[in-house]
């Protein structure tokens, strides 16, 4: 069965973006660059390729879960299909159909969704936010990767929003930069729930 990673850029008091959603302040410096690059280039969106070298990103997903205030900001920019190298998932509402074939506007169930998404062939699937999808998705969530950057920001969208209900991940790995920022790879445990 597919896996569901939350792989995504917070900071030290767990927020990935501020209260107007803006992430300006989670940096990506060089080093970070250089190994998103090497290891998760899927997780760059398709406009950025060019600058860091990227013909054709390969990689562990062929699909990218995104909630409305994730996939906004491209579309302040004009940009319609950020990761048109994945398959897009965009949960929204309020959304009209997307134009471009690898966006899909899911107005559905997300946890019902995700599953039978899991249960589909294919590769891995990526969660990049944000807060709210990923309080429904955390009991489905397989894996979380989390670029934990050096800032505290006092308040803004937490990296789950979900009522009390603890979910106790496993380290697997770490992995710190010399700009400060340290990812944090855990995997659900065996046989959680």
């Amino acid at each position: 069965m597919r896996k569901l990673v939350y792989f995504v850029a917070s900071t030290l008091d767990g927020f990935i973006a501020g209260p107007d959603g803006s992430y300006d302040f989670l940096r990506l410096d060089p080093d970070l660059a250089a190994h998103l690059t090497a290891n998760w280039p899927q997780t760059l969106p398709t406009f950025a390729h060019p600058q860091f070298g990227i013909d054709e990103p390969e990689g562990r997903f062929d699909a990218v879960l995104m909630g409305r205030a994730s996939y906004d900001p491209g579309l302040k920019m004009g940009v319609t299909s950020p990761y048109a190298h994945l398959k897009q998932y965009v949960f929204s509402r309020t959304l009209p159909p997307a134009a471009e074939p690898e966006v899909e506007i899911v107005s559905t169930d997300p946890v019902e969704f995700v599953r039978e998404l899991k249960r589909r062939p294919g590769r891995d699937i990526w969660l990049c936010g944000g807060g709210q999808l990923a309080g429904q998705l955390l009991p489905d969530v397989d894996e979380l990767v989390v670029k934990l950057n050096p800032c505290v920001i006092g308040s803004g969208v937490p990296l789950v929003t979900r009522g009390f209900d603890p979910r106790r991940f496993d380290l697997v790995d770490t992995r710190p930069f010399d700009s400060g920022v340290v990812m944090l790879h855990y995997a659900r445990p065996a046989g959680a729930e």
